[in-house]
């Protein structure tokens, strides 16, 4: 395995449940593209916990990416904070195991962040250019319609596509966010746009293209109640004052050139 440099531009967080076949498929196109991407870089898959009899870990290894695991399936939430805490690079993407926007995406969400100093970036299935629906069974396409419009429209501030799996950060907007974030399931993507909203940070929405469809461990009826439960969980969670604000030692830095003048801001 080829030793990670200390200085990592970017890492790629995978969250992953008995997904090793489509890391085995995905992965190589990934790790591919970002090498000739000529960057630094770490792929992280977060294991929530397979059942796969190892299988995920083995798959991990051969490829030569960073490993982290839950002991046991605690949700996407818990084992995005885990490979996030992980992640040394100083943006920070994550995306579903299969890779489903496909791996130009990620350089697209690297480009925003770096070039045009965006702090968050989210991809969005509504925008124009964007394509996802044709591919998805009618039942998921219904549920997520409903959806996105209940939590655009009366919490994420008209925010209509908080569940796309692509999102990318700054290294101290990532640990801010996941550092305060509660929800351990799906609705973890809402929970960290809400929380990036709520700090006025600076969000691009970005159109993505549905490349690929792996099987998936969503339940549309059973996870859509639970979104919900967990989204009145994060109104909650805001009103009671349980997500920290952002310490004033943090500062936030405009541009690449700024960070490089003063280095890493300082921690919570």
């Amino acid at each position: 395995m080829t030793p990670i440099p200390e200085d990592i531009l970017v890492s790629i967080v995978l969250p992953s449940y008995n997904s090793s076949q489509a890391l085995s498929l995905r992965v190589p196109l990934l790790q591919s593209h970002v090498r000739d991407m000529k960057i630094s870089h770490e792929i992280i898959i977060a294991d929530d916990g397979s059942t796969d009899g190892g299988d995920t870990y083995t798959v991990a290894k051969t490829l030569g990416c960073v490993y982290v695991a839950n002991a046991s399936n605690m949700g996407k939430g818990e084992v995005l904070r885990i490979g996030m805490n992980k992640a040394r690079g100083r943006f920070r993407i994550y995306t579903d195991a299969d890779v489903p926007y496909g791996v130009e995406a990620i350089e697209r969400v690297l480009w925003y962040l770096d070039r045009k100093e965006f702090h968050v970036v989210a991809g969005d299935r509504t925008l124009e250019g964007a394509s996802y629906s044709h591919r998805v069974s009618l039942l998921r396409r219904a549920g997520s319609r409903a959806m996105s419009f209940l939590v655009g429209r009366f919490f994420a501030g008209g925010w209509f596509d908080t569940q796309c799996g692509i999102k990318g950060f700054r290294d101290y907007v990532a640990e801010d966010l996941f550092g305060v974030s509660r929800i351990n399931r799906f609705a973890i993507d809402v929970e960290i746009l809400y929380l990036a909203l709520k700090r006025n940070y600076d969000i691009k929405r970005l159109p993505v293209r549905l490349e690929f469809q792996g099987e998936t461990s969503v339940r549309p009826l059973r996870d859509g109640l639970q979104i919900m439960v967990d989204i009145a969980r994060i109104r909650n969670n805001q009103l009671l004052g349980r997500y920290r604000p952002r310490s004033n030692a943090v500062r936030v830095v405009d541009s690449y050139a700024e960070w490089k003048s003063i280095g890493r801001p300082e921690k919570r």
